[in-house]
C-alpha cells in the first residue's frame, strides 16, 4: 500500500528487488548411505557421462549390483557423502559476498542442483519458482568443462526447462573456470600446507601428483576439452608454486571394461615407488569438496597402498570451507553478472558454443542454443 501511495504521490514506480538464482551445479553423492543405489541408478542411467550399449536395461542392473560395495565406502567415509554440506557453505558464502561485491544487483541466493542425488534439478526448479526467480546463472561446480559432467548438467537443465520447470526465468551460464586466480590460489596452498608436512631436506624432492576423474576414451576421442583443460589448471597451480617440486598429472575413477584415459593414479603410485621416489603430494585437482573419490579413493585405498610401497604420502586439503576459494566463487559470480549486464558479454562463453567436432547429441546442440538465447524454449 505504501508502494501505492507514493507512486500517486511522485509518480515513481517502487522498485521490487528481484532475488538472483546462482544454481551450482555437481554430480552431487548420496548424503545417507541409504541413498546410495537411487545415485547409482541415476549416474549409470546418464550416456552424458557412462555411455552404455542398452542403457536404459543396464543401468539399473549394473547400480543394483555394485551398491553393496558402495554403500560399504560410504559406510567407511562416515555414512555417505559431505558434498551437500559443503556446497551449501560454499554457496552461502558466495551468495553473502556477492551481496557486498554487487549491490546493484542483490539480493543473491545460491540453489544447489545435483545431477545424481538429491537435490536434483527439479527439485531445486520448485525450489526457484517458489521464490519467484526471474534471473538465475547457471554456475558449474566442476572447474574444467567436460560434455560427461557440465555439458551433461546443462542438458538436464534444458530438458527440465523444455517441459515447463523453468518458465520466465533468463538465464546465463558460467561453464568453465579452471585457470581462474582465485581458484589457483586457493589449491596452491593447500599444496603447499601438505608439502610442508615433510622434511625441509627432502621436500624438494616430494613429487606433486595431481589426480583428476577420468574419462571414457569415447569421450576423449570425440573432441571432449576436460584434457586441455585440467592440464591448463595444473600447469597454472604449478606456475603459482614456482614449480618447485616435480609433477605429475593422473586420472581415477575408471568404471567399466572400455578404454578411458590414463595412467591411472593407482599405477602411477606403484610406479613412482618402483622409481625409488620415498615421498608424494596427492592433490585432486578437478573436484572442489571432499567426497567419495577423495575420502574413500584417495585417502583409504591409494594412500594406503603407496604406504605399504613405501612412500609418505600426504594429500593436499579439499577446498571445502576455504575462505580463499569460497571468494573466488564470489569473484568469478560477480565478473560475470557486472560484464553481462553491461553488454561486455553474452549469456555464454564462445567456447561453449562450440560442440565437440564428434558431437553426435541433438540435445547438446539445442541446449547450447536454448542457452545462447537467455533459456527461451527450442521449438
Amino acid at each position: 500500500m505504501r508502494c501505492l501511495v507514493h507512486y500517486l504521490a511522485h509518480t515513481q514506480v517502487c522498485a521490487i528487488p528481484r532475488q538472483k538464482a546462482i544454481v551450482m551445479m555437481n554430480m552431487g553423492g548420496p548424503s545417507t548411505v541409504s541413498e546410495t543405489h537411487d545415485f547409482l541408478k541415476n549416474l549409470f542411467s546418464d550416456g552424458d557421462l557412462i555411455p552404455l550399449p542398452f542403457q536404459r536395461f543396464l543401468a539399473p542392473l549394473i547400480a543394483r549390483r555394485r551398491t553393496p560395495q558402495i554403500e560399504k565406502q560410504y559406510s567407511d567415509i562416515g555414512g555417505g557423502s559431505p558434498i551437500l554440506r559443503w556446497s551449501q557453505t560454499q554457496g552461502a558464502g558466495m551468495a553473502a559476498l556477492l551481496d557486498e561485491l554487487n549491490p546493484e544487483s542483490a539480493p543473491h541466493k545460491s540453489y544447489i542442483a545435483f545431477r545424481y542425488a538429491n537435490p536434483l534439478t527439479d527439485e531445486t526448479a520448485r525450489q526457484m519458482k517458489q521464490d519467484g526467480v526471474k534471473r538465475a546463472v547457471a554456475f558449474t561446480q566442476y572447474p574444467q568443462y567436460s560434455c560427461s559432467t557440465t555439458g551433461s548438467s546443462l542438458n538436464d537443465v534444458f530438458r527440465k526447462a523444455h517441459a515447463g520447470s523453468f518458465d520466465g526465468i533468463e538465464w546465463s551460464v558460467i561453464d568453465r573456470w579452471g585457470t581462474h586466480p582465485g581458484f589457483i590460489e586457493a589449491v596452491a596452498r593447500n599444496v603447499e600446507t601438505a608439502l610442508a608436512k615433510f622434511s625441509p631436506s627432502t621436500r624438494s624432492d616430494t613429487v606433486i601428483l595431481f589426480s583428476a576423474h577420468s574419462l571414457p576414451m569415447s569421450v576423449v576421442n570425440r573432441g571432449d576439452p576436460y584434457i586441455l583443460e585440467v592440464s591448463a589448471s595444473v600447469s597454472t597451480v604449478m606456475d603459482r608454486l614456482g614449480h618447485s617440486n616435480p609433477y605429475r598429472l593422473v586420472w581415477q575413477s575408471q568404471v567399466g571394461p572400455s578404454a578411458w584415459m590414463g595412467m591411472q593414479t593407482r599405477e602411477a603410485l606403484t610406479g613412482l615407488a618402483r622409481l625409488g621416489k620415498k615421498q608424494v603430494v596427492l592433490v585432486s585437482i578437478a573436484f572442489t569438496s571432499d567426497h567419495i573419490e577423495t575420502l574413500y579413493e584417495l585417502d583409504l585405498e591409494y594412500a594406503k597402498e603407496a604406504r605399504e610401497h613405501g612412500i609418505e604420502v600426504h594429500r593436499a586439503e579439499s577446498l571445502n570451507d576455504s575462505p580463499v576459494f569460497i571468494r573466488a566463487l564470489a569473484d568469478i559470480t560477480s565478473q560475470h553478472l557486472r560484464d553481462y549486464s553491461t553488454g561486455k558479454i553474452g549469456p555464454t562463453s564462445i567456447q561453449m558454443g562450440l560442440r565437440c567436432p564428434g558431437c553426435t547429441n541433438a540435445t547438446c546442440a539445442q541446449q547450447k542454443t536454448w542457452f545462447s538465447r537467455r533459456g527461451q524454449v527450442v521449438a
